[in-house]
């Protein structure tokens, strides 16, 4: 007798979507049929009319702990990915204190969230001047990828100039590491910046003005650069414009080992939300221009950008007051790891009428693949875990704040409607969340995830 037994679901991989039943056994998933044939289990689903996608990944969140639990932690964090449909994350290394620098911090931040998380998890390590040495004992521990700025990010949490970045990625490459890079010019930012704060333009639109798409694009021409000498994986973080993801569909034309991401903000949101609604639309690289959000969507059909994630990113209330702070001191950064799935379906299949099949590849197999952990993670095929999440296409929502999990409700996204959401997230076989509310007795129910060694 199996575990479940999943039935009637439109089984939605990469290539097709087809009508079928998924059996569960041992947290994997055992077999897949095709037609009528069915079988016994102890526990049954019968998914009529609802969408089967493989468990959906999140492979850039901030959840802040340790050291700035007052923004999020990985208790809310992961509560509010499972019920946003999200059944592994990958948490990011420098809102941490100390950041996640070396295998000791790796240990230590694995021993105080182990017993907190809903979902499954993975880390990103460090990519900062001073730990080099120690990229290798992040890579034995398990680190997924490897983080890196090329502007300012913080007194704790150094950028690279560009010999530093030959330098890591030529340590990455003996273990076949992943380099993230968060891709805005420093020098060009640090100048505008100061230009602005030096003449008393304090305003929103003088903070988008001193983060212009070159910044972005010439960062990016640059890692792109190096990497293509070196011969070493690039992941290029955020995209937020068409023009970078057209280099970045160039590079990959010509051979060079590079992926990349965007967000669900950059498809949905621009410059003027700033600027007509204050801070809670403050993020980095910034938001742009209409025209950009709509030529985001070509560069996703054609796979050029890989993944789907949320820059999960929240704060206070009073570190978003541009009353307090101005529009430079403001923190930047959107909450959205609860809300990426139904907002990117929504647009997706209702507004662009695209084929659901592209979120199995963007918010599944593609960061699996990236991040070293498919054939674990990402598909639905004998054998990978039984991660499932299940989208209900014809239920309407609205987010609210009382709707969110956060630590900090307060989200750009709030208000926005739609058509499609979660309904059920499945990890190893087990109905983590449904219809909005956590199921399982008590966090701890994730796993950490590590990189499968190469």
């Amino acid at each position: 007798m199996y575990d479940l037994l999943i039935k009637n679901a439109n089984i939605v991989t990469t290539n097709n979507i087809t009508l079928g039943s998924v059996v569960v056994r041992n947290d994997k998933i055992k077999d897949i049929f095709f037609n009528n044939e069915t079988a016994e289990a102890k526990e049954i689903l019968d998914l009529k009319g609802k969408y089967l996608f493989p468990g959906f990944i999140d492979c850039h969140v901030h959840f802040d702990e340790p050291g700035y639990t007052f923004r999020e932690d990985f208790n809310h964090g992961t509560a509010a990915a499972a019920v946003g449909g999200i059944a592994t994350i990958i948490d990011m290394p420098l809102n941490n204190k100390p950041p996640v620098s070396n295998k000791d911090v790796f240990q230590h931040k694995y021993k105080l969230v182990k017993n907190k998380a809903f979902v499954d998890y993975g880390f990103w390590g460090a990519l900062v001047n001073y730990n080099m040495k120690d990229l290798d004992g992040l890579n034995e521990e398990g680190a997924l990828a490897f983080k890196s700025f090329i502007c300012n990010a913080g007194e704790d949490y150094t950028s690279l100039d560009l010999n530093e970045i030959k330098k890591a990625l030529l340590i990455l490459k003996k273990f076949n590491g992943v380099a993230g890079f968060h891709c805005e010019d420093y020098d060009m930012i640090e100048k505008l910046q100061k230009e602005k704060l030096d003449q008393g333009k304090l305003s929103s639109q003088d903070y988008l003005d001193s983060r212009p798409i070159e910044a972005e694009l010439i960062a990016t021409k640059n890692v792109i650069s190096i990497a293509e000498n070196i011969g070493s994986k690039i992941h290029i973080c955020h995209v937020s414009h068409p023009l970078v993801a057209e280099e970045i569909r160039k590079a990959k034309a010509r051979g060079v080992n590079i992926t990349a991401e965007t967000c669900t903000h950059y498809l949905t949101f621009t410059g003027n939300d700033l600027t007509e609604n204050g801070m809670l639309f403050k993020c980095s690289p910034p938001l742009r221009s209409a025209e950009a959000c709509d030529g985001l969507w070509e560069y996703i059909c054609d796979g050029t950008l890989d993944c789907i994630c949320s820059d999960h990113s929240p704060a206070t209330d009073e570190e978003k007051s541009e009353n307090k702070l101005g529009a430079f001191g403001a923190w930047g950064g959107l909450s959205g790891v609860q809300t990426t799935v139904q907002v990117f379906f929504d647009q997706l299949v209702n507004n662009h009428k695209l084929s659901p099949t592209i979120m199995a590849k963007v918010l599944s197999k593609r960061p699996a693949e990236i991040f070293g952990i498919y054939g674990k993670k990402g598909d639905i095929d004998i054998g990978f875990d039984a991660d499932f999440t299940v989208i209900d296409p014809n239920k309407e929502w609205k987010i609210t704040e009382n709707n969110l999990k956060y630590l900090n409700k307060r989200s750009a996204f709030v208000g926005l409607k739609g058509k499609g959401v979660p309904v059920l997230t499945i990890i190893r076989g087990k109905i983590v969340s449904k219809d909005g509310e956590i199921l399982v007795d008590k966090a701890g129910y994730g796993n950490l995830i590590r990189r499968k060694k190469i």
